[in-house]
């Protein structure tokens, strides 16, 4: 195909006001722009914004798409709910990155394959991902195992992704539950071309996540719990069109703390688990 490339943002903490709604149209007079949402594509020339930029001033998710082999997803959320140290261990150089700014957190996810072809569809992902973030906020670290492991899986496709001595690099700390995603999960990995081989393999030491974690009734009993004052605050948070936000809050104090250190497996190393998808292939 030609040149190509798609953007879409969602705001999905706070719609954008009238005068915001402007200032994103005189970046692109042909997108399609909602309070909630904007969309664009492109078969010449580039789009005159900085996604970064509108990432951190206004959206809180992203996805890109070029015709060239690039998959890129960002992710905005509440420094509130997701520790910016606990997510730069998943960091890997032009796969995963992350950023702050005074009060959010953005992950930065990139997928890279110059001779893949090209998936029709692709440009719905966005809706099928983005459950990922609350995810996140709730203290489900999986989304940023997916990110860095098909970081290196990239080096499968291309020698030259990373140099031999990345081969020692020790993966982050290993998240419950890799072998049973969630569907936004699957969504994720699918869209940043993770090898199935290559996840079953990594996945081999991560214990089951907690069957009880997301019962019902024990997050009602949870909201039961809550003092008067934080009730009135969430219920206010969700009159004003915050309700994404006052769920990731709800979940977040649920679960507590996500997976960390302590609580992983021994750590292996990159070659390793490369290693073992190869064998797993054979």
């Amino acid at each position: 195909m030609g040149e190509y490339q798609y953007y879409e943002f969602l705001a999905l903490d706070r719609p954008l006001t009238a005068a915001e709604q402007d200032e994103v149209r005189s970046l692109s007079t042909r997108a399609g722009i909602t309070a909630t949402s904007f969309t664009n594509e492109y078969h010449w020339g580039d789009f005159r914004g900085d996604p970064g930029e509108l990432m951190r001033r206004y959206y809180d998710a992203h996805l890109y798409l070029a015709s060239w082999g690039t998959h890129r997803i960002m992710l905005r959320l509440p420094r509130t709910l997701l520790d910016p140290e606990v997510a730069r261990q998943y960091c890997v150089e032009d796969g995963l990155a992350v950023s702050v700014t005074d009060e959010h957190v953005i992950i930065d996810m990139t997928s890279e394959d110059d001779e893949g072809e090209w998936d029709e569809g692709e440009e719905d992902s966005l809706s099928a991902i983005v459950g990922v973030r609350a995810e996140l906020a709730a203290g489900d670290l999986r989304p940023l195992y997916l990110a860095w492991l098909s970081a290196y899986g990239m080096w499968e496709r291309d020698e030259d992704a990373f140099d031999e001595e990345d081969e020692d690099v020790p993966e982050p700390p290993v998240p419950a539950g890799l072998r049973s995603l969630t569907a936004a999960q699957r969504a994720l990995a699918g869209f940043l071309r993770l090898d199935p081989d290559l996840l079953e393999a990594a996945a081999e030491p991560s214990p089951s996540r907690p069957a009880s974690q997301d019962d019902p009734l024990k997050l009602a009993a949870f909201i039961a719990g809550l003092p008067d004052g934080e009730k009135d605050r969430l219920l206010l948070m969700i009159a004003q069109d915050h309700g994404a936000r006052a769920k990731m809050e709800l979940l977040h104090g649920l679960r507590g703390n996500p997976d960390g250190p302590r609580d992983s497996p021994a750590r292996r190393t990159v070659g390793a688990i490369l290693d073992g998808a190869a064998l797993r292939r054979q």
